[in-house]
């Protein structure tokens, strides 16, 4: 392991522990190459947004307090994380998505112990207990949810979230209640599969 993926996970892992100075720390090491990376690729609809500084190093805190506790020793894979949750974040026009994750993070806290390992697991990977895996299992969605489409992610966060039947979901969404009922559905596959992806280590390999 290198001196900079060592740090960069000592850092987070002084994070969670509650210290602050961490997090300055993690922004300082991370945040110049995630604004260069959005602002190459999105930099009409981020400056549509705001500043780059202002609005790039918003989504990152809000993600890192809000969302669940990751660890890993590739800056790649930290960066690409938080690359893609920020585009997300910047493609939701009503930013909608950040505020619901303040809820259910107050509402429906995660454990202090579920904290996700990005890294590949090697050998045999040991049982949780039926607890633990609830809420590992949690964990490893609420992240997933970071990730997917965003027509995917509005579907589930009505459905899961916010508890609208079908009908009620397709009266919002302009289409027939079996048409909601099968987005749904793809929205649920897609989920799933982003989970087993990064169960597996391949967050590293999220597309751009």
């Amino acid at each position: 392991m290198s001196k900079g993926t060592s740090e960069t996970l000592h850092l987070i892992k002084k994070w969670h522990e509650g210290d602050d100075k961490s997090l300055d720390a993690l922004l300082e090491r991370h945040l110049p190459w995630i604004r260069k990376r959005v602002r190459n690729r999105l930099g009409p609809l981020l400056r549509a947004k705001g500043e780059t500084c202002d609005y790039v190093q918003d989504a990152v805190i809000q993600f890192l307090k809000y969302g669940p506790q990751i660890v890993t020793s590739s800056d790649g894979k930290f960066r690409a994380l938080l690359c893609k949750i920020v585009e997300n974040s910047l493609r939701d026009q009503h930013d909608r998505y950040t505020a619901r994750r303040r809820e259910v993070a107050r509402e429906r806290p995660l454990p202090p112990d579920s904290i996700l390992n990005l890294d590949p697991p090697r050998g045999r990977v040991k049982t949780p207990s039926q607890s633990v895996e609830r809420h590992e299992r949690e964990a490893w969605v609420r992240l997933a949810m970071e990730l997917v489409d965003l027509k995917d992610r509005e579907m589930l966060i009505m459905r899961q979230w916010d508890d609208l039947s079908f009908a009620e979901i397709g009266v919002r969404l302009g289409i027939a209640e079996g048409t909601a009922q099968k987005r749904h559905y793809r929205a649920v596959v897609h989920l799933a599969k982003k989970v087993d992806d990064l169960r597996s280590g391949k967050c590293g390999e999220i597309s751009w």
